[in-house]
């Protein structure tokens, strides 16, 4: 009986189910890392500005621009008081969206609440042509130096006759030296623009226009010197 036990307890651990051994499935190597894109090139001095845009063309084609390149209508250009010259820059039309990039060559407008003068081509992306202006965002997308950096001055008048010029000039100087002259040759005749200080900043040329507006009652616009 005791040989007959063991004999059947034999068979039944011999028949019973082994469990399932579970196997962990092999955890896969973590997955390489995107290479890392270089950031653009950081540009010195954010730059964001609104306000009103009007665009030129003839007479002012085929004439030279304020950096010295003959200005084409048809290329996306544009006239900036305070910009570096071959700076780049984004255009929107606030009231329609539309965008376009254009290239600082020249100076202007001289013209009170207008920021910026865009070529034919310019205007024509905006679909600003038929209205003459447009409200937009400047956005500086490059530059070769920092637009709130270098050398500006404050113009407070522009003649077609010398003794005009001289004669503003001198009262200036007495008060907000140095005060000097440039002269402009437009389609419409040569021009002699007086200009008031030569300051680092834009900032310090702002505060220097807010003076003479508030003293003399002049309509001041900012203007990078570029000599």
């Amino acid at each position: 009986m005791v040989l007959l036990a063991l004999l059947l307890g034999s068979l039944g651990v011999g028949c019973a189910p082994r469990r399932p051994v579970a196997r962990r499935a092999p955890v896969p190597p973590p997955a390489p890392l995107p290479p890392r894109r270089a950031p653009p090139p950081a540009i010195p001095g954010s730059y964001i500005e609104e306000g009103i845009a009007s665009w030129y063309g003839v007479p002012f084609h085929g004439r030279r621009a304020a950096d010295g390149e003959i200005f084409d209508m048809y290329k996306l250009t544009a006239a900036h008081r305070t910009l570096p010259f071959d700076s780049v820059v984004r255009v929107t039309n606030l009231k329609n969206g539309r965008t376009t990039e254009v290239r600082v060559i020249d100076r202007g407008p001289f013209v009170e609440n207008r920021i910026v003068d865009l070529s034919l081509a310019a205007a024509r992306e905006l679909d600003m042509v038929t209205m003459g202006v447009a409200l937009v965002r400047l956005e500086l997308l490059a530059g070769p130096s920092s637009p709130l950096l270098g050398n500006f001055t404050v113009q407070v008048g522009a003649f077609l006759e010398r003794e005009n010029a001289d004669r503003l000039r001198e009262r200036l100087e007495q008060h907000y030296p140095p005060a000097f002259i440039q002269e402009y040759d437009a389609p419409n005749g040569l021009f002699y623009r007086v200009r008031v200080g030569r300051l680092p900043s834009q900032e310090a040329a702002r505060q220097l226009a807010e003076q003479l507006r508030r003293e003399e009652g002049f309509v001041p616009f900012l203007v990078r010197l570029d000599e």
